[in-house]
């Protein structure tokens, strides 16, 4: 019996990212979380969502969805909560109503994840819905500023750290702050405070 670990399935993807072949990346990915042994590296939940999200690649949101909702029943740990990606699946389905459903639960659960709050900004603006991204883009701006023990001064004047690590996480807050503020601008908002940040 195979065993799960984050390494093979980053393989799988860097290969399918070489090779443009996600169809075979998704089954191989699907058949090792159906079979494998879970490891902490790697849990079954957490592989039904990579799975999924190359079943997305490869312009299947039907088999993607299934992967979600695997996850989902699961229930063991995931990187990101699995009913952000399955809200997109619901979308390409065409089933927007089942995915605002979804949204609204995370929404009244708390917005606790700046990685989901980020993905769910870019979703939401692919569906128009500028209103619906704001939100999710605040509230994402906020965790990453609580996350990082930063202030909007401390942004702003460079004062933040420079580990490797400190960086990336500046570049994920700036990057989530220019689309806020792209959203913001489309929505004809005035300048607020975090759109400021992004002047230094």
């Amino acid at each position: 019996m195979p065993v799960l670990t984050r390494e093979e399935f980053d393989a799988i993807e860097f290969e399918a990212t070489l090779t443009g072949d996600y169809l075979a990346a998704a089954r191989r990915m699907s058949e090792l979380a159906a079979t494998g042994t879970q490891t902490e590296s790697m849990p079954r939940a957490e592989a039904f969502v990579r799975a999924g999200e190359q079943w997305l690649l490869a312009d299947d949101p039907g088999a993607a969805a299934n992967g979600f909702r695997m996850a989902i029943a699961d229930g063991g740990p995931v990187d990101v909560d699995p009913r952000v990606s399955l809200s997109r699946a619901l979308f390409l389905l065409g089933r927007r109503d089942e995915a605002y459903a979804l949204i609204g639960d995370l929404r009244s659960e708390g917005m606790a994840n700046a990685r989901a709050c980020d993905m769910l900004t870019e979703l939401l603006v692919e569906q128009s819905d500028l209103p619906g991204a704001l939100d999710w883009a605040t509230a994402g701006v906020k965790l990453m500023l609580s996350d990082a023990g930063e202030t909007v001064a401390s942004v702003s004047d460079g004062s933040a750290g420079n580990g490797t690590a400190d960086r990336a996480a500046q570049s994920g807050l700036r990057e989530l702050l220019r689309l806020r503020y792209r959203i913001r601008n489309d929505l004809r908002l005035p300048e607020d405070e975090y759109d400021k940040m992004l002047g230094s």
